[in-house]
């Protein structure tokens, strides 16, 4: 290589020196010993241990503590860490479940005791805090607070099936099968579903109790009487080899579910298998034809399906088909003929012609079952002859599709109803609609007002308004009203929609007026519901002044604490400056004050409803922020009282009960309550052990209770 083209490729390279440009390849060495060696090492090997060493693994600092000082320091500080956490997001259920694994991994079990207690406060509902408490009372080996974790738990959240199964889980563990039966029979109380019941039958299956199993299968085919049931029971006596038990359940089964249960049909078809299955072939025959008689034709196909099935294996090949038709129809003409008045009979009856498809044997039926009037001028006892009529008149509109002949149905029907004994809304509002969908506006209009001449009802009217307000007649709706408040002045349902009807149309006047006589009317079905909607009425046309003169004019009617509530928030949330908001709270705890002084002095037995006022007026003060003051209302917070009071029956004392009293302030400086408080505190100095103070407690808390009754 000439120096010309050295120098050109110095300056291409960046002016370096030939040397600096060399590749260095590794020297080859020579292998003197090519034995293997005794230790193998695989590629493998060789490349996790590189992959260690070039990505060594990052630990998070951990902090070394020395002494027990440091320790405690350590521990305050996470535990202020957790409360403030907890006090800012107390609701959330996960922050609690945190700080009592915490505590519990500090071995500090009665404080990790205490959060889960806490958390249980903020959502008892939650059956996985329940779940959790129980599970780290376990773990603790602390067996007998894991027990009165699951009793509080079932006891408060009883239709959660997975807090009994875990609590008889727990005891099989430890072998108290006793126990586990107990706690069985304490779920079976409740009546719960299917699988609760399965369970126990296998738990006293798993221990060969098949005598306890017979009986608790007694039990659950009277709480679920489904063909499910029974059928498992004939499956248990059948897995035994009890063939004469097996029968009488499935008996017993068809003749509680032969003409009610929707799913009779199942139960037929396993005790027809169950006769196959014993060679009983005759039975299984008769058990399908009895099934074929008493199960609604909508439901008999799977039946049939069933019956040819078996027919095909065992009898001869014909038609089964027509062969049923022509049976059901002997049957149902001797049914109808011995009972003309049991219409459900014949609804079958019709609905097999249907299947048929016949017109004019429908139509004969039809007419053969509404020639049977009741003869008890009962409205009961006309309900499914009613509904007969129904069922003529939309086969006739809908398959036989005759307009004219369906509107001599209902023509009938009307007349024979005696309206001045009972009526019926339903086939005035078909007859109506049945116009409407004719558009024959004027024949619905007056099928609608000859109702509410003859008969009227709630859902007549409200159907008549509702068509009329469809079609955009102001005027009518307004009459219909005056003839609905006319005829039930008491009903706050029509007041309430009248004046919702003016509200729609902005006639804010009208609609006032049309609040203030409801309110005044002297009987009223719901009248908080009326206040209520007139009270929102004049909040949303910011008529503040008009607002607090309802309050107080429903305050001189009534001094329920909700409608003290109700006001006080009024009060509190319709500024939204500095200055208003200091003004509304000023406004909002007068209104509690003058509430706390109306059940001290006027109601002093309504403590409940004076604690609960105390409670919304602390709510209130912590929602203003820094402008509340909590400690108004803290020092007059009650303290809640378990007591126990005799329960005196007709025949004399019956035993005790629990409840709950409240012992506010001013009521603690009572010379009695000061003697048995220095009696509880000189009892707890002479005994010692906790047992000993818990039932001395108990002493001291009977006493006071007997002494204030």
């Amino acid at each position: 290589m000439s120096g010309e083209e050295t120098g050109d490729g110095d300056r291409r390279q960046g002016y370096l020196n030939p040397k600096d440009r060399e590749v260095k390849l590794p020297r080859s060495t020579r292998v003197k010993n090519k034995t293997p060696a005794p230790i193998q090492i695989t590629a493998e090997q060789i490349l996790r241990e590189a992959r260690e060493h070039q990505q060594p693994e990052i630990r998070p600092h951990q902090q070394k503590i020395t002494d027990n000082s440091e320790l405690d320091d350590y521990r305050l500080r996470k535990r202020k860490e957790f409360e403030d956490l907890a006090r800012r997001v107390r609701s959330n259920l996960k922050v609690w479940i945190k700080y009592a694994q915490w505590e519990e991994s500090q071995s500090d079990l009665a404080r990790a005791r205490s959060v889960w207690e806490r958390a249980l406060e903020v959502d008892y509902r939650n059956h996985s805090v329940w779940l959790k408490y129980a599970e780290f009372e376990m773990r603790n080996k602390c067996i007998n607070h894991a027990r009165n974790v699951w009793d509080r738990a079932v006891t408060l959240l009883p239709r959660v099936d997975q807090l009994w199964l875990k609590y008889i889980h727990m005891e099989r563990m430890l072998g108290n099968v006793a126990g586990a039966r107990q706690i069985f029979e304490r779920w079976m109380r409740w009546m719960p579903d299917r699988e609760a019941w399965l369970s126990y039958i296998n738990f006293e299956l798993s221990f060969n109790e098949v005598e306890r199993a017979r009986k608790i299968f007694e039990r659950f085919v009277q709480c679920h009487p489904k063909a499910e049931a029974w059928i498992r029971y004939a499956k248990l006596e059948m897995k035994n080899g009890v063939i004469d038990r097996c029968r009488n359940v499935y008996e017993r089964a068809v003749e509680k579910l032969a003409d009610d249960d929707e799913e009779a049909e199942k139960i037929f078809v396993a005790f027809a298998e169950f006769e196959v299955l014993c060679k009983e072939h005759e039975r299984a025959r008769c058990v399908y034809k009895f099934a074929l008689d008493h199960v609604p034709e909508d439901r008999a196909e799977y039946l049939s399906r069933k019956l040819m099935e078996f027919e095909k294996q065992y009898g001869s090949g014909e038609q089964i088909e027509d062969a049923m038709v022509q049976k059901k129809r002997i049957v149902y003409e001797d049914k109808v003929g011995r009972k003309p008045l049991k219409y459900n009979n014949w609804f079958r009856y019709i609905q097999l012609e249907e299947s048929v498809g016949n017109k004019e044997r429908i139509r004969e039926i039809y007419e053969r079952a509404i020639a049977y009037i009741p003869l008890a001028e009962e409205k009961q006892k006309w309900d499914r002859y009613i509904y007969l009529w129904i069922k003529y008149a939309l086969y006739e509109e809908l398959d036989a599709e005759d307009m004219e002949r369906t509107r001599n149905v209902y023509r009938q029907c009307l007349k024979l109803i005696p309206h001045k004994k009972f009526s019926f809304a339903k086939i005035w509002l078909l007859a109506a609609q049945f116009e409407i969908r004719e558009l024959n506006l004027k024949g619905a209009r007056q099928i609608l007002g000859n109702a509410i001449g003859i008969a009227p009802k709630h859902k007549i009217f409200k159907k008549y308004i509702e068509i009329e307000l469809q079609l955009g007649h102001v005027d009518r709706c307004r009459k219909l009203y005056e003839k609905y408040l006319e005829w039930a002045p008491e009903n706050c349902y029509a007041w309430i929609k009248y004046a919702e009807l003016e509200i729609s149309l902005c006639e804010t006047e009208r609609a006032r007026s049309i609040f203030e006589l409801a309110i005044d009317q002297p009987t009223l079905d719901l009248p908080e519901s009326l206040w209520k909607a007139y009270i929102d009425f004049e909040i949303s046309e910011g008529q503040y002044e008009r607002t607090r003169n309802l309050y107080e004019r429903l305050l001189n009617r009534t001094k329920h604490p909700k409608v003290w509530v109700s006001l006080a928030k009024f009060e509190a949330t319709w500024e939204t400056d500095l200055e208003g908001k200091k003004l509304c709270l000023l406004r909002s705890r007068r209104i509690f004050e003058k509430a706390i002084n109306y059940y001290t002095s006027a109601a002093p037995d309504l403590k409940e409803e004076r604690a609960m006022l105390l409670e919304e007026w602390l709510n209130m003060e912590v929602s203003f922020g820094d402008l509340g003051d909590a400690s108004l209302v803290q020092t007059k917070l009650p303290k809640k009282l378990k007591k126990r009071r005799q329960i005196v029956a007709k025949d004399g004392p019956v035993g005790f009960e629990e409840y709950v009293d409240y012992l506010f302030p001013e009521e603690t400086q009572t010379p009695t309550l000061k003697i048995l408080e220095a009696a509880y505190k000189w009892k707890k100095r002479k005994l010692s052990g906790e047992e000993k103070v818990s039932s001395d407690e108990d002493k001291v808390d009977k006493v006071s209770s007997d002494s204030e009754d």
